[in-house]
């Protein structure tokens, strides 16, 4: 194997700051001298996470340019994979692409090899619940249906000719990659940690919620059944839906916005519960997350947490995704006794070592092949 390999990272784009970008900055850990490619960065919306990237190389494409594209970048996003093919990436021995629904995975990596980890095929382009309910308007459903068919020939085609080898987050994402695209995968599952983990396991009085507030989250469910059944929540995160939460939501529910990681670790060690009401998740950081500190977990019996959450040890998996079917779930996880012990064990089983040592074994096989 060739020895100081030239590395690049590409990522779909800075904006937000989620599980994907966690894994970003592990790969980046692994490869700090690595420059990071992206389609672009957007500091402002990044808020208090922008620190992060401070002392990075991040490069961006020409999309940056366009004016408005950062507040336009979702209708415009059948630019991305002209965006990325059009990098030149021709002195890189190994790319590795961090990508989504963006197509980071479209660059053209000529003289060397693609590792392309994948969060999950695009969810809009095939059918999962995506962020918002664009199909509300009948003029956007018809033109993103004809822009979705546009963007699925797009995404099989570069993903079958320009990825070497694929690492999915998780064996729900595995099976999409091989049931869209015909290929295998190697699973490999995301880092989970935080700062401060050692803390006492001591069962709290609050339901916490973390995650964006977007509609595939369904944050709705876990505001309306604390305010109906009059339990304390904690709600964490920012998006388009906080407006119409907090209208909704009783005088139990508190909405903290978007926190640091000290905060979002004091809040999971004092949580009772998460709440997990999302639907076909990727792999899902937060439950994990939430079990480092010896916190249960109640998930909507689907996606990545059937693979996660242990129904009746870790926490409760429930199969409706009502109101009334997380209410019950509620209910039955009152009944039940949980070792928060046990819960912390079992979630250090998806640590950052797995991670580097299963990129690292990735990574030797594609360069050997």
């Amino acid at each position: 194997m060739k020895k100081n390999l030239k590395i690049a990272l590409v990522h779909d784009y800075l904006r937000e700051f989620g599980g994907a970008e966690r894994v970003l900055e592990s790969l980046h850990e692994m490869y700090p001298n690595a420059p990071v490619y992206t389609a672009f960065f957007d500091k402002k919306s990044l808020g208090v996470h922008a620190d992060r990237f401070s002392n990075w190389d991040i490069r961006e494409t020409w999309l940056a340019k366009i004016p408005l594209f950062k507040k336009l970048h979702s209708p415009l996003r059948f630019l991305a994979p002209w965006a990325f093919s059009s990098l030149d990436l021709s002195d890189y021995d190994l790319v590795i692409s961090s990508s989504n629904a963006y197509f980071a995975k479209a660059v053209k990596v000529k003289n060397g090899k693609h590792v392309c980890y994948c969060h999950t095929p695009p969810r809009v382009l095939y059918g999962y619940s995506a962020m918002s309910d664009w199909k509300r308007n009948p003029f956007m459903r018809v033109a993103g249906q004809l822009l979705n068919h546009f963007m699925r020939v797009i995404d099989v085609k570069v993903s079958r000719e320009r990825v070497d080898l694929f690492i999915a987050n998780s064996k729900e994402t595995a099976s999409r990659i091989k049931k869209f695209y015909k290929l295998s995968s190697t699973v490999v599952y995301p880092p989970v940690f935080l700062d401060k983990t050692n803390v006492s396991l001591k069962s709290g009085e609050y339901f916490l919620y973390v995650n964006r507030l977007a509609l595939a989250k369904h944050p709705e469910l876990a505001v309306k059944a604390c305010t109906d059944l009059r339990l304390p929540l904690k709600v964490v995160g920012s998006g388009k839906m906080l407006d119409s939460l907090q209208q909704m939501a009783g005088h139990t529910v508190e909405f903290l916005g978007a926190v640091s990681d000290q905060e979002l670790s004091d809040l999971y060690a004092g949580a009772k519960a998460l709440l997990y009401p999302v639907e076909h998740e990727d792999f899902g950081m937060v439950p994990v997350e939430a079990m480092l500190y010896g916190t249960p977990v109640i998930a909507h019996n689907s996606g990545g947490p059937k693979e996660t959450v242990i129904n009746g040890k870790t926490g409760v998996v429930f199969n409706e995704l009502t109101e009334d079917g997380l209410k019950k779930s509620m209910k039955e996880f009152e009944k039940n006794k949980f070792n928060r012990a046990e819960i912390k064990s079992w979630a250090e089983k998806f640590g950052k070592k797995e991670f580097v040592d299963g990129i690292r074994r990735a990574v030797d096989k594609v360069l050997t092949s």
